[in-house]
């Protein structure tokens, strides 16, 4: 569901009987002026004024989502970006704000130095246009190119690099500044000097395409890094003599791992294991879309291959599987049919914990009415759907 309602011009707006990740019990949400002014329990006395009500009726009421990894849409893949797609990226960004996601990072895969340069050229002067919500673009993710060759999956192995300070000042040139994580292999830095060289850049850093023993990912998150990169894949499995990255990563207080909950990446009996796992913190969904994102199937171009979707899993012609054309949200509706955790948590995957691992406001004070987003979950057929309550804050 993404229709959306239209706001009244009054000041004020009420809404009743919420549920809310994070909260006990039915909520009542009070705005002011288009944004959140005050969340309450439903049972707590207030002054009576005439304002509008919403009745959510015991629906769940969050943020839109924010995705950490996504590789593109609408046919176009960031990393492939030149000048005149402008249009295209705006055309985007208002496609995922109908889709319910608030903000994002666009996403750069291995590429050579020059594409990664443009790409990051174009994302920088990307702003708001038009009349139509769009979803913000919340930095970049960069997405090697130091990875490790035995775990780099479809990124190619032509571009791969060396992890040094060098390798990722060419990478980003002029744009650290618009570099918001860096996915790398912690193994292939032998100084120790890289991790903590992005961090004092700003940088997040997160462990990814990686053989990292759990002594080596112990290291790099001591030494500041706070992510992982999609949980189980490019990474050696849980074994119980060889704990490796993801164990040290569940372990850790400080530490944030993505997922992608498309049944095809991770069993869902594993993500079910993964958030029992770490049932209060450390995990986020990710969609980890490719550029056939809101297309249908079929055989798309990926970098100088080909990418084959079928029931919005993509597979270079190898077999090999290089990402989905799943929307973030589908992925709620997906942990929620696997009974994988709470209603509650599979929402907050995607909208609370992203902007927590972000260093971002969640659902409180001040935040705009038009990132609210209604969730109906139906007993008889499981089926959770959302809706936009506002188009634009009131």
């Amino acid at each position: 569901m993404s229709t959306a309602s239209t706001p009244t011009s009054s000041n004020y707006y009420r809404i009743d009987n919420a549920r809310l990740a994070n909260h006990e019990g039915l909520q009542r949400v009070r705005l002011d002026q288009g944004v959140v002014k005050s969340i309450q329990p439903m049972a707590t006395p207030f002054l009576t004024r005439q304002e509008q009500a919403l009745d959510l009726d015991g629906d769940w009421l969050s943020l839109g989502g924010i995705d950490l990894q996504i590789n593109g849409a609408l046919g176009l893949a960031f990393p492939d970006l030149v000048p005149s797609d402008h249009p295209k990226l705006q055309e985007i960004r208002q496609f995922l704000w109908q889709q319910g996601v608030d903000g994002f990072l666009p996403t750069l895969v291995t590429t050579s130095m020059a594409k990664f340069q443009q790409a990051l050229s174009i994302l920088s002067t990307s702003s708001d246009s038009g009349s139509s919500p769009q979803a913000q673009i919340l930095g970049v993710h960069v997405e090697g190119p130091c990875l490790n060759p035995a775990k780099r999956g479809a990124h190619p192995q032509a571009f791969l690099q060396p992890l040094t300070r060098e390798t990722l000042e060419l990478v980003m040139g002029a744009y650290a500044d618009q570099v918001k994580v860096i996915t790398l292999a912690p193994e292939l830095d032998p100084t120790g000097e890289v991790v903590p060289w992005l961090r004092s850049q700003n940088i997040i850093v997160s462990l990814g395409h990686s053989l990292a023993t759990a002594e080596q990912a112990h290291t790099a998150f001591e030494q500041g890094a706070t992510m992982v990169t999609h949980a189980f894949n490019a990474m050696p499995s849980l074994h119980h003599r060889q704990p490796g990255l993801l164990a040290a990563a569940l372990l850790h207080p400080q530490v944030w791992c993505g997922f992608i909950a498309d049944g095809q990446h991770v069993d869902p009996l594993m993500l079910k294991l993964l958030l029992q796992a770490s049932p209060n913190q450390g995990l986020f969904l990710v969609s980890d879309a490719l550029a056939p994102l809101g297309l249908g199937d079929g055989t798309y171009p990926w970098d100088s291959r080909q990418i084959e979707v079928t029931a919005g899993t993509a597979r270079l012609a190898d077999g090999t599987l290089s990402g989905t054309t799943l929307p973030l949200l589908a992925g709620v509706n997906n942990l929620v049919q696997w009974h994988s955790c709470s209603i509650g948590q599979a929402i907050a995957l995607t909208t609370e914990a992203p902007r927590q691992a972000l260093g971002l406001n969640g659902l409180g004070p001040g935040q705009p009415a038009s990132s609210l987003l209604r969730w109906h979950h139906s007993p008889d057929t499981q089926q959770l759907t959302w809706q936009r309550l506002f188009a634009h804050s009131s």
